[in-house]
């Protein structure tokens, strides 16, 4: 194994925290947070200066997610319904960051990086809206200071416990790049099962669009459910035809006794988590006949199938007003 000497620490120690927040806030799957625990430990044995990783840390994050933020800024809603089909997290985040946003404004980017699942969004998504890159980069700032301060006085705090496991691993061949790795390689484990476990799940409670087109045509339609969320419908004034357009805010009101034979729900992106939460709330209710349409209505568009326009003034579906 590697084994890295206190000069190498030294000299070198500053640029891998550089290296890995940036390589992190432009999205590749690396933990940045054991390195910067690690870092932390060598500033409280006296092989780092706390103030030069801190700069190290801040401006890679903020090159990172000004690169981001310049991409939702020049490609808008193209950029994050990218993101949204691409990953199993990041449209649940996207729905998470919209409904933040809406509700305390821009202060959302200092407390986003402390945050699984928001720290990578709400770059891109900040740059969709009419947010100044001055305000963006005053607040980004603020909270890039905090969560790597955090971390690397965590770290500092707890050098004498990093400092018994290095001990123990040094007869052995180890070093701090094999508890790196070994952090690397489970996080990446942990992430692949998760959307393992996802498409297992949706390969059995997902409905085509061709398939609703046919059950849309048949005698008994279903009813089907539109849940994106409101400040999108804002911006896709369109739906499936017949949809209603349900409020997410009251899924809790959710009437057990929906009388349509079938429910098929959909939102905007393949894994829309929207769509997986109203569908959870119905069965906890015994709603049983309840699918979620395969690629949300991206994928219904995308396949030529007829959307109608929402009305000027379009109102919610409450759920709760539903009954057989």
């Amino acid at each position: 194994m590697i084994q890295i000497p206190p000069s190498a620490i030294e000299n070198w120690g500053s640029a891998a925290v550089f290296a890995n927040v940036l390589a992190t806030r432009l999205g590749v799957p690396l933990p940045a947070i054991p390195v910067l625990v690690f870092a932390g430990s060598a500033i409280a044995s006296g092989n780092l200066v706390f103030s030069h990783v801190l700069c190290a840390a801040v401006v890679a994050a903020l090159l990172g997610d000004g690169v981001w933020f310049s991409a939702g800024r020049i490609y808008g809603r193209r950029l994050t319904d990218i993101l949204g089909r691409m990953s199993l997290s990041l449209d649940a985040s996207i729905r998470t960051t919209r409904a933040l946003f809406e509700r305390f404004g821009v202060a959302i980017v200092a407390v986003a990086k402390f945050v699984p699942g928001l720290a990578l969004i709400t770059p891109p998504l900040m740059g969709t809206t009419l947010i100044a890159p001055v305000v963006f980069v005053a607040w980004d700032t603020l909270g890039t200071v905090a969560w790597a301060s955090f971390w690397l006085l965590g770290g500092a705090l707890f050098e004498r416990q990093l400092a018994l496991l290095l001990t123990w691993l040094r007869p052995h061949g180890g070093s701090i790049l094999d508890v790196l790795f070994i952090a690397a390689v489970l996080y990446l484990t942990y992430r692949y099962l998760l959307r393992w476990r996802f498409r297992k799940w949706l390969s059995r409670r997902v409905v085509s669009p061709e398939r609703l087109y046919r059950m849309m045509r048949s005698g008994t339609p279903p009813l089907i459910l539109d849940a994106r969320p409101v400040s999108v419908r804002r911006d896709d004034l369109y739906r499936i035809p017949g949809a209603l357009l349900l409020d997410v805010e009251s899924l809790e009101t959710m009437d057990a006794n929906l009388s349509a034979s079938d429910i098929v729900v959909y939102g905007m992106y393949p894994n829309d988590a929207t769509a997986r939460k109203v569908r959870k709330q119905l069965l906890r209710k015994k709603v049983v006949n309840v699918r979620i349409l395969y690629g949300g209505l991206d994928e219904w568009v995308r396949r030529g199938y007829a959307v109608e326009p929402l009305p000027p003034a379009f109102n919610l579906f409450d759920a709760s007003m539903a009954r057989s």
